[in-house]
């Protein structure tokens, strides 16, 4: 038998670490479209 020894992830966890990855993604994307936008303009 294999011993099954979750633990759950708690919201607050969850939320920290999708914050974490998130708002550096989305800053990247607006600063990435900011200038693409001068190009194209």
């Amino acid at each position: 038998m294999s011993g099954n020894n979750e633990e759950k992830t708690s919201g607050l966890h969850l939320l920290l670490v999708w914050g974490l990855v998130g708002i550096p993604l989305i800053w990247g994307l607006i600063q990435t479209i900011g200038k693409a936008m001068k190009i194209f303009a």
